[in-house]
């Protein structure tokens, strides 16, 4: 793969959203494939047992589970998200992510 989308020469390429980015062991990884004014498009791969520590953002988000199993908290509430599901996590509400499994994901955020 890639390093950047950008290196992909030809741009209207089929991509498979779970290969972009790889599990490493102990790690979070992420790939960010759109960065503009209006939001960004990042992958993610989360080891077991690794996550995001509660934190807020300034713009809504939508997570797209594309494999594995997390556990997404929204303001204190948790949600068990699997892969084929969504969540959207609104803006200013602290969140925080665990990898219940091994899980990979979209993160989409629109200013």
């Amino acid at each position: 793969m890639p390093e950047k989308l950008s290196d992909i020469k030809d741009l209207t390429s089929v991509l498979k959203l779970r290969d972009i980015v790889a599990y490493q062991e102990h790690s979070v990884v992420s790939r960010e494939l759109i960065r503009k004014p209006a939001g960004t498009l990042t992958v993610f791969a989360f080891d077991q047992g690794e996550g995001l520590s509660e934190h807020t953002a300034p713009f809504d988000a939508m997570v797209c589970i594309l494999e594995g199993e997390a556990q997404i908290s929204i303001d204190k509430k948790a949600h068990t998200v699997k892969e084929g599901e969504m969540l959207i996590m609104p803006a200013n509400k602290p969140h925080a992510l665990h990898a219940v499994t091994k899980f990979k994901m979209l993160l989409v955020m629109i200013k």
